[in-house]
């Protein structure tokens, strides 16, 4: 694409904005990505990889319709990663076993999987002794369980760096190591492009908003965007023979059997700025969660810990939508805990919007101008 405009700028090089870059060019467009770091280094690499059915959040209800989808394309989604890149991503089905620890969670969790029984979705209620037949190092003291079969995992830093070469197999351009200062404007209501902190200009007919939890900081936008960022600080333990063989999810974390022999436990909510640093009472509260979930992970050596930045909304919900007042101008970002969940529905999403499709799922609950109408 060398010398030639681009037609569409996506601003952020995670997996949404990878993964739509990389759909905007199979559809014929001239694409450059700008990223301020390394694709995928941010929220991608930092997150547990989990798709559930019923995606996380403490409304997952309007959620729904956009997460089933999404789960759905994931078969498809990893084979065409495949074919363009030949990197395997494996898509691991799991399981997941939510697991109560008193009777007030007991209630609240039967409350969730009737629920998800009135939105047709297959959850099955266990009492304590099947919980733990089918995960027999879980607590004796927990008090019912609910088991969704389809929830998955995939390895999201694979996956990033498959994004990544994928787009860049397709003839996607990508600037690396400058953050996109604002977004420029054309007469008529039209973007123009983006212009770079160095203060370099990139024009282009669209403009795709993907910056993750940098989404808010950026300049030139027609009304305040309330993305902010929220701390996840995670570790991972050695737990080989495996100690759980399903996504097990508790009230206050959850424990994802990776491939690799490890067992992530996840996360902690804070509002820190844009603070990556892991702290003793956060993984405090982590270690002291998931031994009350697996008593034997007490003495399972911790191997890793970190923490990233998963871009946060007012309601919780992704801002995902054309802008209805600016021509070209598109938002994919504030996905919070589902970012890798929501990734191929957003990228055909993205790239119909961009072109003039009629997206496949309702985006009135994501509209980006829902923060500012009265």
């Amino acid at each position: 694409m060398s010398g030639q405009r681009p037609d569409a700028v996506v601003i952020g090089g995670g997996a949404v904005g990878c993964a739509s870059a990389w759909e905007l060019a199979r559809r014929g467009l001239r694409v450059v990505v700008v990223e301020r770091g390394t694709p995928g280094g941010e929220a991608t690499w930092a997150a547990a990889g989990m798709l559930s059915v019923m995606p996380e959040g403490d409304r997952p209800d309007a959620l729904y319709a956009l997460a089933r989808a999404s789960h759905d394309r994931y078969p498809g989604f990893l084979r065409a990663v495949r074919e363009a890149t030949g990197a395997i991503v494996e898509l691991r089905e799991l399981g997941n076993l939510r697991v109560a620890l008193s009777d007030d969670a007991a209630e609240a969790l039967r409350r969730e999987v009737e629920r998800e029984w009135a939105a047709g979705l297959e959850a099955e209620w266990l009492d304590p002794a099947a919980a733990r037949e089918l995960e027999p190092s879980l607590a004796g003291t927990i008090r019912a369980a609910a088991l969704t079969q389809r929830d998955a995992h995939v390895d999201n830093r694979r996956l990033g760096r498959a994004l990544w070469a994928a787009a860049a197999a397709a003839g996607v351009a990508f600037r690396l190591g400058v953050p996109a200062a604002r977004v420029v404007f054309g007469s008529g209501g039209q973007v123009a492009g983006v212009e770079l902190a160095s203060g370099e200009r990139i024009d282009a007919g669209a403009v795709v908003v993907a910056a993750g939890s940098w989404s808010g900081t950026l300049g030139g936008l027609p009304r305040p965007l309330p993305v902010h960022p929220v701390r996840g600080q995670m570790l991972a333990v050695e737990a080989v023979p495996p100690l759980v063989r399903r996504i097990v999810m508790g009230s206050a974390c959850y424990l994802v059997p990776a491939s690799d022999g490890r067992v992530l436990v996840g996360a902690t909510v804070e509002r820190a700025g844009f603070d990556r640093r892991v702290t003793p009472a956060g993984l405090r509260n982590l270690v002291s969660a998931a031994i009350a979930l697996v008593p034997d992970l007490a003495e399972a050596p911790i191997v890793e810990t970190w923490a990233g930045l998963r871009p946060g909304t007012p309601d919780g919900f992704p801002v995902l939508g054309a802008d209805p007042e600016v021509a070209g101008l598109v938002y994919a970002t504030g996905h919070f805990r589902n970012g890798i969940l929501l990734t191929p529905i957003t990228a055909e999403i993205v790239a119909d919007l961009v072109t003039g499709r009629p997206p496949a799922v309702g985006l009135e609950p994501f509209s980006p101008t829902r923060f500012t109408e009265p």
